[in-house]
């Protein structure tokens, strides 16, 4: 027996029949009238639907060689289990994640090796100097914080990034609408057109970046980001001289899922931004194939500062390249609280003023 095609109503959803007078199809429950030409089209749109295709080529990391680790000492904190590589000259440090002080184990073995690496820009000095500008203008901040505050230490650390770089072919489908209103002297009417709206293109990703540090939150981050990987060069263990490098307990595998949503993120927005002179809109299906995908291992420069006041620990993070600043300050609950309620003060008189000013007319 053969399939009945059953058409929903794209503004409400219940199920649409022909009417022989209109010689339209037509929704029972909410009057919405479709020509047949139109719902062809949009029947042809659904079969050509397909499901995103978001798949990688095996990382190109390459192996360690002979000799190239001679000069690498590594150790395992025992407080926060990262582990970190550093230079030979380093004999004892503390962990950059939690404090906890370490002493190297012996000989940096295992991992891939990384492509890339972009080495630091900013020294130890401007790192400092740039924790203290973050906290201008941070008005609810305990004004004691920036003076009472200590830097425990700052360690420049070379944080492991998976980079992915891919071309998307995107198919994606919007229902939209344009409301046109009017009004005479006694209604005001409102008339509302649906479109099926179909965008498609080709868009290249390059060196979207996964930190490969289960120790550092993606959110951190992702607030250093952008690195500019025009300032990358082909890795030598010599870069690593004088900084630790933390070597990477999430995998290329592993940080798939965080790639590709990322890229879909992208994807929206980018093609959200072309569905222009509508009303309203809102995505209804779709797809996104990748191809040409690959996978490369970088390493990016980023300061870590750990700070302490009233016995709390506060870690912070640069970008080595550019200087930007990220972390968690304290919060002021008084100032907060202030600021609350002076927030609520105004807002109360505003609504107070426009209730007035309906009651009046």
């Amino acid at each position: 027996m053969e399939e009945i095609q059953e058409y929903k109503c794209l503004r409400c959803g219940g199920a649409i029949a022909f009417d022989s007078t209109l010689q339209k199809m037509k929704c029972p429950y909410c009057d919405t009238e479709f020509e047949m030409a139109a719902l062809a089209r949009y029947d042809n749109e659904l079969k050509n639907d397909q499901p995103d295709e978001l798949n990688w080529e095996e990382v190109t990391a390459g192996e360690w060689q002979d000799g190239e680790t001679d000069g690498l000492r590594s150790y395992v904190c025992k407080s926060c289990g990262g582990e970190i590589a550093c230079d030979e000259n380093t004999a004892a440090t503390s962990c950059p994640y939690c404090g906890n002080p370490v002493v190297m184990t012996g000989q940096f073995t295992g991992a891939q090796k990384p492509d890339y690496v972009i080495p630091f820009q900013l020294d130890k000095k401007a790192a400092k100097q740039a924790l203290y500008d973050f906290y201008v203008g941070k008005r609810l901040l305990p004004k004691a914080f920036k003076d009472e505050n200590h830097v425990n230490e700052i360690k420049g650390v070379y944080v492991p990034f998976w980079l992915f770089d891919a071309k998307a072919d995107v198919n994606l489908r919007y229902k939209a609408t344009k409301i046109r209103t009017w009004s005479d002297s006694k209604y005001y009417y409102a008339e509302t057109n649906h479109f099926l709206v179909s965008r498609s293109g080709s868009i290249e990703f390059a060196h979207v970046p996964v930190d490969g540090s289960a120790k550092m939150p993606d959110d951190l981050m992702e607030t250093l980001e952008p690195f500019d990987f025009s300032g990358a060069v082909d890795f030598q263990t010599a870069y690593l001289a004088g900084y630790l490098a933390d070597k990477y307990d999430v995998d290329s595998e592993e940080s798939i899922g965080r790639a590709n949503e990322r890229i879909q993120k992208s994807v929206r927005d980018i093609f959200d931004m072309t569905v222009c002179g509508y009303t309203t809109f809102r995505k209804e299906a779709g797809s996104i194939r990748l191809h040409n995908g690959k996978v490369t291992y970088a390493l990016f420069p980023v300061w870590l500062l750990s700070t302490t006041w009233n016995g709390q620990n506060y870690l912070f993070a640069m970008n080595g390249q550019n200087g930007k600043m990220a972390g968690d300050l304290p919060l002021d609950k008084g100032a907060y609280l202030r600021w609350l309620l002076g927030l609520t003060g105004i807002t109360g008189t505003m609504l107070f003023i426009l209730f007035y000013v309906i009651w009046l007319i």
